[in-house]
């Protein structure tokens, strides 16, 4: 290859992995309700994190959570996505 090609597939790979980034960054904000402001979606992360801190084992297994990823996720701060 020429520095050329080389320069282009290095181009294209790192577009490519902004883009899956990207897309796994917009795929956890849709699953966020609609119109909310940033500090609506913080306050709503804090709540729900916090709920998943109280359920009890059926009710993980019920959203198939472990209760290491829920307190994994649970303990995460709010402005965390």
């Amino acid at each position: 290859m020429n520095g050329l090609s080389d320069v282009r597939l290095t181009l294209h790979s790192q577009e490519l992995e902004t883009g899956q980034k990207d897309h796994a960054r917009n795929a956890l904000m849709r699953n966020a309700p609609s119109g909310l402001s940033r500090w609506d979606l913080f306050w709503q992360r804090l709540h729900t994190r916090k709920a998943l801190l109280s359920l009890t084992p059926e009710q993980l297994k019920d959203i198939g959570l472990t209760r290491e990823q829920a307190q994994e996720e649970g303990l995460k701060p709010f402005w965390r996505i």
